[in-house]
């Protein structure tokens, strides 16, 4: 699965996310970022929300580029526009207290949680 006709698996295009951002994403999503209308951490390889959108960007683009056809109008309509406008939304997302000027902030904390009683998510025996 995921093989290409001879077998093997297709190569990467940027070989790391942070390539894949400093190259691609960096130069392509020029806005300003004021922080009252957008906001990005420089340091943005410290937010985990971050990373993992990113990551799935970067893999649907690298999927994506083998599509002549749409494959780029795709991955703009269905996955970096709407990850991108979380990523960049200055009152919920997880760049929300870092600045261009000032860098990153740890303010954001993880969702508080509770355990949940014991054996709840335990598959049933057969």
């Amino acid at each position: 699965m995921g093989a290409e006709a001879g077998g093997e698996e297709p190569q990467l295009y940027y070989p790391t996310l942070d390539v894949f951002v400093r190259e691609l994403l960096a130069p392509t999503y020029r806005r300003v970022i004021d922080g009252r209308h957008r906001s990005w951490c420089p340091q943005w390889w410290r937010h985990g929300e971050a990373i993992a959108r990113l990551e799935a960007l970067w893999r649907a683009w690298e999927h994506l580029r083998h599509d002549p056809a749409i494959g780029a109008s795709s991955w703009f309509r269905d996955h970096a526009d709407p990850h991108m406008a979380v990523l960049f939304d200055p009152d919920a997302g997880p760049f929300k207290y870092c600045t261009s000027e000032q860098g990153h902030s740890p303010r954001l904390q993880p969702l508080p949680l509770d355990a949940p009683p014991e054996g709840l998510f335990q598959l049933p025996t057969p």
